[in-house]
């Protein structure tokens, strides 16, 4: 995903922490945006591939159980953002110019203490939504795989068939081995992969790969209008069994998938600086978020509604073997593989800058690199990875930080309820983290 705001070569992917730092001397070279372009933005910004997996959510928790629970944090979430731009207003009237991303508000509100650890947690999330890209690539790149075989005609062992022309790829013992290794497996392609990516690691401008992101979009758009118009076929030949509702123990896991899907804070104030009118920001924002909801609902409902138990924790996996289906799972998959080095970028750059300041190191590029496809091909589920990083990275992100810095910032003057509710947050956040973390683990491991 990409939030364009305005100028030709400035592209701020989604949930990059590390923005360009604005010069309050210098006058906006480009248009502001309209209420519907920031809408577009918002929507933009927010919904990712994670969408995908919630049918799966759905199935593990029920469709009433993540129906509302996606109402919940939703409004959340959208509570946490505008706590955020409460923030970084009250610093502006105190003369504090130039705040332009989430970590220069926590500079203001703890120092270098507080930009270190929303630039390190942001790191941490982005990192996560790297290794999804490519336990996601890798789970679809299997499937097609799987795909053919199924397709081919079975020979002798260890005779090679051509399989919709994918010639001495697959044989027809059903293993999907070649060249000793298991083509259906998605770690095997997380590994192929993984020289490619490290190249692409080593491109210093993210220019020439922007255009990639804007690609991974419209795929994204594509596959969810493909996969709802195949499960309204679906649900027109009958409804499969679904529950309402699974227990309390499938709720972490509904929570932490929810706030990764909403995850998008640190786009909120480059967003926000870049409208137009200001003060309708908050209108457009809560309609945004309303509206994503009821996508996110619809959607993760219809895909439940039509492959029931069997749902797929990516739901591309429950589509029918056509062309149609193999070109949007390889449009999504190579969308995400280009989107890989620029949410990558703002990782190397950290790292960078701790531990080799001033230097482009590629040891270190190639290591993140490494540690992440360690983890792709580790993870057993792309769900069940969902809900780690939305239960760990992106609650700090999400709910801790912004309560925290609001209360530092705007003490004097908020009531006690508002008080109540920024402790609320926090605690929550906490509480949650610890707890849905830890549940994350024990469903991956």
């Amino acid at each position: 995903m990409v939030f364009v705001n305005g100028t030709e070569n400035h592209t701020v992917t989604e949930k990059s922490p590390l923005l360009p730092q604005a010069d309050p001397q210098q006058k906006l070279a480009y248009p502001l945006s309209s209420k519907k372009k920031t809408f577009g933005n918002i929507v933009i910004s927010v919904v990712g591939a994670g969408v995908l997996g919630l049918p799966y959510t759905f199935m593990r928790t029920g469709w009433l159980t993540g129906s509302l629970v996606l109402v919940i944090i939703g409004y959340a979430c959208y509570y946490c953002m505008m706590l955020l731009v409460s923030t970084r207003k009250k610093l502006d009237t105190e003369g504090r110019v130039g705040i332009a991303t989430f970590s220069d508000v926590g500079f203001y509100a703890y120092g270098k203490v507080g930009r270190a650890v929303v630039d390190f947690t942001v790191v941490l999330s982005q990192g996560g939504f790297c290794v999804g890209y490519l336990i996601f690539i890798g789970e679809n790149l299997a499937s097609i795989l799987s795909s053919f075989d199924s397709q081919s005609p079975k020979k002798s062992p260890g005779v090679a068939y051509t399989g919709l022309g994918l010639d001495q790829l697959v044989t027809s013992n059903h293993n999907s081995s070649f060249l000793g290794l298991d083509w259906g497996s998605k770690g095997t392609y997380v590994w192929l992969l993984f020289p490619l990516q490290v190249g692409l690691a080593a491109i210093r401008s993210l220019t020439h790969l922007a255009p990639f992101s804007i690609f991974a979009d419209v795929a994204n758009a594509l596959a969810m209008a493909v996969v709802m118009k195949d499960d309204i076929v679906q649900i027109e030949g009958g409804l499969r069994h679904v529950t309402a509702s699974t227990g309390a123990s499938s709720i972490p896991f509904a929570i932490g998938v929810a706030i990764y899907a909403f995850e998008g804070i640190p786009l909120v104030l480059p967003l926000e600086s870049v409208m137009k009118e200001k003060t309708k920001f908050g209108r457009v924002m809560g309609f945004a978020m309303s509206w994503i909801a009821a996508l996110y609902i619809t959607f993760g409902l219809l895909g439940y509604l039509a492959f029931g138990n069997e749902t797929e924790d990516i739901v591309t996996l429950n589509l029918g073997e056509s062309w149609e289906t193999l070109v949007i799972q390889l449009g999504l998959c190579v969308g995400l593989f280009f989107t890989y080095p620029v949410m990558m970028h703002p990782v190397h750059e950290v790292i960078e800058r701790r531990f080799s300041p001033g230097q482009h190191s590629h040891v270190f590029r190639t290591l993140m690199v490494l540690f992440t496809a360690i983890f792709a091909a580790t993870v057993p589920r792309f769900a069940d990875f969902m809900s780690l990083v939305g239960s760990s990275a992106c609650s700090i992100l999400v709910f801790i930080l912004p309560a925290l810095f609001h209360l530092r910032v705007r003490k004097d003057e908020l009531s006690p309820y508002a008080k109540g509710l920024d402790y609320f947050l926090i605690t929550f956040g906490v509480t949650f983290g610890i707890w849905g973390t830890i549940s994350a683990l024990l469903n991956i491991f």
